[in-house]
C-alpha cells in the first residue's frame, strides 16, 4: 500500500480524529470491487508512521461517494467516534460541498426540496416533487458562486443525507454535475470522476468540544483551479 502518500493529504490529526481528502477514484470502505479503501490506506499510515503494533484502531464517521472527492472524517479512537455518530444523529456535523454544474439553475440561490427513492439495482436515486411511498425527505440548499467558461461554481449547503442526494436533486432541476454521466451529464470527465467536492466539514472536537472548520481542495485541474484562484 502507498499509504505514506497520504500524508499531503492530511487536513486535520490528533489523537482523537484523522482527516483526510479524498481523492475521487478512492471508495471509501471497501466493496464487491476488491479496491484498496481509504479506511485501509489510513490504518496502514497510521501504522508506519506512529509504528504501531497489532491492529490500527479506526473509525469511519460518514462517506461519499467513490467518484466525489473532498473531506472524510475518521476518528481514532472509540469514544470519538462514539461522540462523532452521536453528532452526525443530531444533525451537528455541517457539510458543504462545491459543484460545477454547465446547466444554470434557475435561481442564483435556492433550497430545494425533493423526496427520493433508491434504486438498489441501478445504485441510483430518483428525486420526486412530491412525496412517494418508500421516499424519503431531501434538503439542500445551495448558491453560485463564481462562473467561468459557461461552468458554473455552486456551494451546497446539505440539510439531509441522502443516497446520492446532491447529484439527484441537481439533475432534477436540470443542473447535473460535470461527468456525472449518471445523473445525466453528457460526457465523462477525463479521470472518470464527477465535479462534486467535500469543500468545508464544520463540527465539534469530540473531546475538547472546540469549534472546528476543515477545509479541502480539489485536485489540480484547470476548472477547479481557475475557481480556487479567484474566489
Amino acid at each position: 500500500m502507498q499509504s505514506l502518500e497520504l500524508k499531503d493529504r492530511i487536513l486535520f490529526e490528533d489523537n482523537h480524529l484523522f482527516v483526510v481528502n479524498k481523492l475521487p477514484s478512492e471508495i471509501v470502505q471497501g466493496d464487491i470491487t476488491g479496491d484498496v479503501p481509504l479506511l485501509d490506506l489510513c490504518k496502514a499510515y497510521i501504522k508506519a508512521v506512529y509504528d504501531k503494533p497489532g491492529n490500527v484502531f479506526l473509525g469511519l464517521v460518514h462517506r461519499i461517494d467513490r467518484p466525489t472527492s473532498g473531506a472524510v472524517i475518521f476518528a481514532k479512537t472509540s469514544k470519538a467516534l462514539s461522540r462523532l455518530n452521536e453528532q452526525i444523529r443530531n444533525k451537528q456535523i455541517h457539510k458543504s460541498y462545491w459543484a460545477i454544474v454547465q446547466q444554470k439553475p434557475q435561481n442564483d440561490a435556492d433550497h430545494l426540496v425533493h423526496y427520493l427513492i433508491k434504486n438498489e439495482q441501478k445504485n441510483k436515486s430518483a428525486a420526486y416533487d412530491s412525496e412517494k411511498k418508500g421516499c424519503k425527505k431531501a434538503e439542500l440548499k445551495y448558491q453560485i458562486l463564481q462562473t467561468f467558461n459557461g461552468f458554473h461554481l455552486l456551494e451546497i449547503d446539505l440539510i439531509t443525507g441522502r443516497h446520492h442526494q446532491i447529484r439527484a436533486q441537481l439533475s432534477k432541476v436540470g443542473s447535473p454535475i460535470k461527468g456525472d454521466l449518471k445523473y445525466g451529464f453528457d460526457k465523462p470527465n477525463d479521470d472518470k470522476s464527477i465535479s462534486l467536492h467535500a469543500r468545508y466539514l464544520r463540527f465539534k472536537h469530540p473531546v475538547t468540544k472546540e469549534d472546528l472548520t476543515i477545509t479541502a481542495d480539489p485536485k489540480p485541474d484547470p476548472l477547479w483551479d481557475y475557481f480556487l484562484k479567484t474566489l
